[in-house]
């Protein structure tokens, strides 16, 4: 009866699901720019941050371009309050990265934070779901109490890299009695740009004695 009343609806082209069809509809997941950086053992997202930070292994899901369906999907996430969409892509790299010995050394699964005035007001980390449906994939903890961000920052995919570079700092913060020395840290996002975020929760994180870092995202930026 819901359903006849409320169907649900395609998050990425909002037509009505059919049986069997969660959240993106069969013609939208075939539609989906897939990088498949981890199967080509692409180095695409490490050299975003070459020369800054040492990753062991980096890979992103999909390609964002401007206007695409990628970017409807991260809108829905974002701003329209739809987080099961973070468990959906966390439940589909999960799986992959599962086949993949590489990322099957990582210890712990660490979610980039957000700033507390933005949590409060959207009432969820856009990456909690996406971080924790990896960990249970990879058979890793999950970690959302390691960073803390302390400042807030607009978001910058729009804007042009070189612009991006300049403005995109922010500051991270480790909390106290932190104990992950010698870990595998996963650090997981939304999106990855220039790379200024993975360089500033790099360099907090950095202060932990003998840890290694690898970097999964829901999106590169094109």
């Amino acid at each position: 009866m819901l359903n006849l009343f409320f169907p649900k609806v395609c998050e990425a082209c909002n037509n009505v699901l059919i049986d069997n069809e969660l959240l993106i509809c069969t013609n939208c997941r075939h539609q989906l720019p897939v990088t498949n950086f981890h199967f080509d053992d692409s180095e695409t997202v490490k050299k975003i941050v070459y020369g800054r930070v040492k990753l062991e292994n980096a890979t992103a899901l999909l390609h964002f371009s401007k206007k695409g369906i990628v970017q409807q999907l991260l809108h829905n996430l974002k701003y329209r309050g739809h987080e099961p969409i973070s468990g959906f892509f966390g439940k589909w790299l999960g799986a992959e990265l599962s086949s993949i010995r590489a990322y099957g050394a990582i210890d712990v699964v660490i979610p980039v934070p957000l700033y507390k005035v933005k949590l409060r007001k959207r009432g969820y980390n856009q990456v909690t779901q996406f971080g924790k449906e990896i960990a249970k994939a990879i058979d890793a903890d999950y970690n959302d109490s390691v960073l803390i961000k302390s400042k807030a920052t607009k978001t910058q995919v729009f804007k042009g890299r070189l612009t991006r570079w300049s403005t995109e700092g922010a500051s991270f913060n480790i909390t106290e009695n932190t104990d992950l020395k010698g870990k595998h840290i996963l650090l997981v996002d939304d999106i990855i740009t220039t790379g200024a975020t993975v360089e500033a929760c790099a360099t907090v994180l950095s202060k932990i004695d003998n840890i290694k870092l690898s970097v999964a995202t829901m999106a590169i930026a094109d």
